[in-house]
């Protein structure tokens, strides 16, 4: 595709959570709790009018959804904060100076006073139905090597409560979807580019160059810590939010499918027009065509309606996405009104749905070869609900492209999730007051600002001659303090070091044991007994599973239990003249082909209790002796 004559423009939203001790606005701790809660709250939420007396379109949205939520607290890891019924506690401080230092590694300007603001969310999500957020930075800046982009906006807010589960309303529309209360609250950080980037390789580069700044700072790490948003527009199309991009190989796949769709929704409206097309408002009964249907899911329905597509024949099926076609999108909207899907005469017979009852359907409704009927099937008022929403959709497809949020699916494709939210959404946070950030401290988190991965990397590189690759994988483990730390105190080889915080650690980790439990002190301790030459290298893996199985044992007293303390060179000596001795057959045959064999049984033999260097040198003498 040629991007710029489709005028492809795009920006990024980074959603971080800040690893700080307490949550945002209460004293309760920054992380997810495995335990049963202890309490259940019962709620619905609605839509409040802005400042400016307006209603917000995607709260509007999903309160036409009805849905029920069912809070699950604890009574010492969540508080009456995060249950809505006590006004919030003041800013915590600690994420406002992570978030000024994020903002000043992105060349931002940060403002002098934090107000917070309260942004409607009656997803369920939130307690109070919204979000409170506040400016922090804005008017910053990355430079990429496809060239300059603009970080308009640095915003600090509240993480929203994990949904958990969520239960089908069946015909008595009584589900209720479960929401988590231990993640609510936890201080989030959220970055917003401009529409700057303009190619799919670009926005992949762009959210790595922002995710190596985050890295250097205070943030938390593992799944569901960072959240990426990707905007998407083209000229002749509208922007979508596509929220949830985790993988960013995959970000160039998603603009490419995203842009694919927006396409072909252009495509569809022309042939609209072309068509002289028409939505028919009018919900039909189909009950009496489907009195006997073998169609197992119309046959259980308590109702089934339809509606009439005048000039839609067609155009229902046609492919929009890899795999997903129109009517996918429309029945993505009436799905939000708890149906799991729709027919469609374009894809009919099919479903147990036989060719006399289609026909007896288009003669019922009147329909031309040029017409598509849409049918769902469910109780009255649900069934109603979602053909009203295919209707709004499909009225939506004379515009072409509109504006919506949607959801990113593992292949590559998006999901309609809500209509795109819009100003009205915000208003301000009465039980907070401001905060004014004073010029001392913005000048103090300037001249102490925290090294970036990439130059980190290389600078570990020359300082210690490590491998690249090394380097890299003791940056991205966050390892490389450690190392430095234990090579300042130890006189080690780096390699060594390196070499096991990176990548032995990894697989101990794999095998169950508790490396957690290890502190840098212990660390340091286990690699002086090697310095001391006490143990060798072969034996630190040992002595470091030891302690993640008892971390208050002394390192030392721990290596002797294990009989990982090294042997003196005669002993050593003595062992491997005796097992040459006993495969003296295997040196005369094989010559110095027998290094290999005997270096193993060698090893095995001693334990970890001999340096391999040492090990290999005497070995090695003592075939040549018997050749």
């Amino acid at each position: 595709m040629n991007w710029n004559e489709l005028g492809l423009k795009m920006g990024l939203e980074i959603h971080q959570q800040l690893n700080t001790k307490t949550k945002l606005f209460c004293p309760c701790r920054a992380e997810l709790v495995d335990e049963k809660f202890d309490v259940e709250i019962k709620r619905s939420l609605r839509p409040t009018q802005s400042e400016l007396g307006q209603i917000d379109r995607a709260a509007l949205q999903e309160s036409l959804r009805k849905l029920k939520f069912n809070y699950e607290a604890y009574d010492y890891h969540t508080c009456l904060v995060e249950t809505d019924d006590e006004p919030p506690c003041d800013i915590n401080q600690e994420a406002l100076e992570i978030s000024m230092i994020i903002a000043t590694l992105l060349n931002m300007n940060i403002v002098d006073e934090f107000h917070t603001m309260r942004k409607q969310a009656i997803d369920g999500s939130n307690t109070g139905g919204y979000q409170r957020t506040g400016l922090v930075a804005t008017d910053g800046y990355l430079d990429t090597p496809h060239g300059k982009v603009t970080i308009e906006n640095l915003c600090l807010e509240e993480d929203a409560g994990k949904i958990v589960a969520s239960e089908d309303k069946g015909e008595s529309g009584e589900g209720y979807t479960h929401f988590r209360l231990d993640r609510l609250g936890i201080p989030l950080l959220e970055i917003t580019t401009d529409p700057s980037i303009y190619h799919p390789e670009h926005v992949r580069e762009v959210a790595y160059a922002i995710g190596q700044i985050l890295r250097s700072t205070n943030v938390k790490r593992g799944i569901g810590t960072i959240r990426q948003d990707l905007n998407i527009s083209i000229a002749k199309g509208a922007r979508c939010e596509i929220k949830g991009v985790q993988n960013l190989d995959l970000m160039p796949q998603i603009v490419e499918n995203e842009v694919t769709r927006q396409l072909n929704l252009i495509d569809i409206k022309e042939e609209l027009i072309k068509r002289n097309a028409q939505v028919l408002d009018e919900i039909h009964n189909l009950n009496p065509i489907f009195e006997n249907s073998s169609s197992k899911i119309i046959s259980q329905a308590e109702s089934v309606k339809g509606i009439v597509l005048k000039g839609f024949d067609g155009l229902i099926g046609k492919e929009v996405q890899p795999g997903r076609r129109f009517g996918t999108e429309i029945a993505s909207y009436a799905k939000k009104r708890g149906v799991q899907g729709i027919f469609h005469t374009d894809e009919l017979p099919a479903y147990g749905i036989t060719s006399a009852e289609l026909k007896d359907m288009k003669e019922y409704l009147n329909v031309d070869e040029n017409d598509a009927i849409i049918i769902v099937a469910h109780n009255e008022e649900v069934a109603t609900s979602a053909l009203e929403e295919v209707v709004r959709r499909a009225k939506m497809a004379f515009d072409g492209v509109v504006e919506e949020t949607r959801k990113s699916l593992d292949d590559g494709n998006t999901e309609y999730m809500r209509p795109l939210p819009t100003s009205s959404r915000m208003y301000l946070e009465t039980d907070v007051s401001s905060f004014k950030i004073k010029e001392e401290s913005i000048k103090n988190i300037k001249n102490n600002l925290p090294e970036l991965p990439d130059v980190k990397k290389e600078r570990i590189i020359t300082e210690y001659n490590l491998s690249e690759d090394l380097a890299k994988q003791l940056v991205r483990r966050e390892k490389a303090t450690d190392f430095e730390a234990i090579v300042a105190d130890v006189e080690v080889d780096p390699t060594i070091v390196g070499s096991i915080l990176a990548y032995d650690l990894r697989e101990i980790k794999r095998e169950g044991h508790n490396i957690d439990n290890i502190t840098l002190d212990k660390f340091i301790a286990i690699f002086k007994l090697l310095a001391d030459r006490k143990v060798s290298k072969d034996a630190l893996n040992k002595i470091i599973i030891g302690v993640a199985n008892d971390s208050k044992e002394d390192i030392e007293e721990l290596a002797k239990k294990l009989n990982l303390m090294v042997l003196d060179e005669d002993s050593v000596y003595n062992i491997i003249k005796e097992i040459v001795k006993n495969n003296s057959a295997m040196v005369e045959e094989r010559k110095m082909g027998a290094m290999g064999p005997l270096m193993g049984i060698s090893m095995k033999q001693l334990k970890g209790k001999a340096d391999g260097k040492l090990v290999n040198k005497i070995l090695k003498e003592e075939i040549q002796k018997l050749i």
